[in-house]
């Protein structure tokens, strides 16, 4: 790893779309144009820029397409970028009409560092309503040649061409415009042979509703390629005789919008993103319906040539330059949030209705203690009720205070057991739990203050006996309160302790998320008033297990102290098990989300009093300690409760998303933890072209 704080240093690469703005037949000017965006591009250090259809002489000029005049200085704009290219570091990838063994075509011409790597023509011809292309162009579908020469050189040419750049480890792969309009566009099968970025060089004149169309192509192509797709369209100074041009630009990510382009500008712009490679690797690792497509289409697939070329990454830092969420399982856009918290809320609803109904169980037994994940699923209990047409009073919900208990969390537990409208009862654990340790000579048996992990475990493990038994008692079923945080850190007591239930509907539950849903519904109407606000009062409540008796001055044994801040944990829960990403690109990645607290967008209704930013060297601590106690538990997770899969960032069950052995060794992975570095970044970030891009949180 040549710089640690460089994004190229952890499988991100900088693609930038330009729209120069153009004048109709006048490649000078054109050229003028490309190569200032290109000297933007240069300084931002993206690698990879792509300009629109026909770029260099303009797209709508008609039947000046075949006067030789305009095609002779096309020609010598092209030799201009391949010399300009050669003091440039990006790939430059430019639109020109080419002349080849006596036909025209529509081609993009993929340049660097003073060499035509490649010429791509255009394979779909659209010849409808506006678009008389074939009344010039020829398809590059089934060329001749598969070699052109061009400025004294001999050049690849054909749509089958790949071009891996070495040195940071990228392929991409060249259509044009109609090419993604198909059924099945070229860049289908280059994703299938390789390709990770496609890039798309479009003119594409608007008309109400086509920019809407352009986003649900791109973004889709990505998503079925499981890409980055990179796209840019004509825009300003294109012929408007009769049509017009918004020059639109987009890039995306397996279906997720980076950024896209102000339209209708009256200059020049360029948009750039910062692509994971890693992120689309690791997708096409896990899909296996990626692979077995390629083998489907394998004579096709075995068609592309590759075509290798040096590309060393900057030997300066590279700022990365890319939106990421603080808290991967709460997304920080509002209507995004809302829409997550609706469906997870009604997903674990229904999962548990479904349970009960088809074990035909009318009772539910749940241990509420006044804290958020008991609170959230005695929720989720009572409206599965009603649900399934059953009275809360159906509902046993036991609060057991023991010696830890504060008299908040009692007194919220009852508040809410009873603003429900559930059977609630008490059961004071501390006598059977007193008896228990003294019968195992325990030293708090014989009254000294010892608050161990048996004194706590004895409290926990009781807790989920007395319920076993209560599900017993009332023919009923327990329901689970523990969450996905707690399952990936082991902050649970296995067996018969808070990691064993019936049905557990938090199972896939993010302890960050879990805060939002109990938010979402507190709003949602789902219960009173009364009970909104014991809800908001409950999430003000320092997360806690409540087993040890509070110290001096009052102060309550604080689990974050001992597992780390849930909001870093999930953060590396769901890069590891979700994305396998090494620890180094997580702790960059989590820097970057985390150093510096007034960059980036917040989930909505956190505090600014809640919000804290995090150092590399408080990063590095917790990651490890997460590694360590990740692995060091596996064995909890192979054997926990039935529950509903919430999000894509999976779950833990050994019967889904997460399969492991219970011995595994984190040694390579604290291992490779020495690539992060323990002083602070120095690291310079490129300033930013002036376009009105709009920059998407991924």
């Amino acid at each position: 790893m040549s710089d640690f704080f460089s994004l190229y240093s952890h499988e991100f690469v900088r693609v930038a779309c330009c729209v120069p703005r153009t004048r109709v037949a006048d490649a000078a000017y054109n050229l003028a144009e490309t190569l200032k965006l290109a000297g933007q591009g240069d300084k931002a250090r993206a690698a990879v820029m792509v300009f629109p259809e026909l770029g260099l002489s303009s797209y709508a000029i008609e039947d000046l397409l075949l006067q030789d005049a305009l095609l002779d200085e096309v020609e010598r704009s092209i030799a201009k970028v391949v010399e300009a290219s050669r003091k440039l570091f990006p790939v430059l990838i430019v639109g020109a009409p080419l002349r080849v063994s006596g036909r025209l075509y529509n081609t993009a011409v993929v340049v660097h560092r003073g060499k035509v790597l490649g010429v791509v023509p255009k394979t779909y011809l659209p010849n409808y309503r506006e678009f008389y292309e074939k009344r010039h162009f020829i398809s590059g579908a089934n060329v001749i040649t598969r070699e052109v020469e061009l400025l004294g050189d001999t050049v690849p040419f054909g749509t089958d061409l790949l071009f891996k750049a070495a040195g940071i480890d990228l392929t991409f792969h060249v259509e044009i415009c109609e090419d993604v309009w198909v059924a099945i566009p070229p860049s289908s099968h280059a994703a299938l042979a390789g390709a990770e970025l496609l890039v798309n060089l479009s003119a594409s004149n608007i008309t109400i509703g086509k920019a809407e169309a352009r986003r649900l192509l791109c973004g889709s192509q990505s998503m079925r390629a499981v890409a980055a797709y990179a796209y840019s369209a004509s825009g300003p100074g294109e012929s408007t005789t009769d049509l017009a041009w918004d020059g639109h630009a987009a890039i995306y990510e397996i279906g997720d919008q980076l950024v896209e382009s102000a339209r209708f500008e009256k200059d020049s712009t360029m948009i750039r993103a910062d692509v994971d490679l890693g992120r689309i690797r690791q997708e096409r690792l896990r899909y296996n319906g990626f692979a077995d497509c390629a083998l489907q289409e394998k004579e096709r697939v075995e068609r592309f040539r590759t075509l290798s070329f040096a590309f060393d990454p900057p030997r300066e830092s590279v700022a990365l330059d890319r939106a990421i969420e603080r808290f991967p399982y709460v997304p920080s856009d509002p209507a995004k949030l809302r829409d997550n918290c609706y469906e997870a809320y009604n997903i674990q609803v229904q999962g548990l209705a479904q349970r009960l109904q088809s074990s035909r169980t009318e009772n539910a037994v749940i241990g509420v203690s006044g804290g958020l994940d008991s609170t959230h699923a005695l929720i989720v209990i009572c409206r599965a009720m009603d649900r399934l047409g059953l009275s809360r009073k159906n509902v046993f919900a036991y609060t057991m205070p023991g010696f830890g208990t504060s008299d908040k969390t009692h007194t919220n537990a009852w508040r809410l057991m009873k603003a429900l409208g559930v059977t609630a009862a008490e059961i004071d654990i501390k006598p059977a739990a007193t008896q228990m340790l003294a019968d195992i000579g325990h030293p708090f048996g014989r009254g000294e203050k010892v608050y161990d992990i048996t004194f706590e475990n004895v409290q926990a493990g009781l807790r989920t006996d007395y319920l076993f038994r209560l599900a017993n008692q009332q023919r009923g079923m327990v329901v689970g309160t523990g969450d996905l945080s707690e399952l990936g850190l082991g902050w649970c007591t296995y067996g018969v302790g808070d990691h064993m239930s019936h049905y557990n509907p938090n199972g896939s539950v993010s302890k960050t998320l879990i805060q939002h849903l109990i938010r979402f519904v507190a709003a949602s109407g789902d219960v009173s008033k009364d009970t909104a606000e014991i809800l908001l009062d409950i999430l003000n409540t320092e997360i806690s297990p409540e087993l040890i008796p509070a110290g001096e001055k009052g102060v309550v044994q604080a689990t974050e102290s001992f597992v780390g801040p849930y909001a870093l944990q999930d953060f590396n829960l769901f890069y590891l098990t979700r994305l396998g990403y090494r620890p180094s690109k997580i702790a960059f990645m989590a820097w970057n989300a985390w150093h510096d607290i007034g960059k980036g967008a917040w989930p909505a209704n956190m505090e600014e009093d809640t919000r804290r930013a995090y150092t590399m060297e408080e990063i590095r601590k917790w990651l490890a300690l997460f590694l360590r106690r990740f692995f060091t538990n596996q064995f909890k997770r192979s054997a926990v409760p039935n529950g509903p899969k919430i999000s894509s960032g999976g779950s833990l069950s050994p019967r889904g998303d997460w399969r492991a052995p219970s011995d595994g060794s984190p040694d390579i992975w604290l291992e490779e933890m020495k690539a992060i570095p323990e002083g602070k970044a120095k690291v310079k970030t490129p300033a930013r072209p002036a376009s009105k891009s709009k920059p998407k949180a991924k």
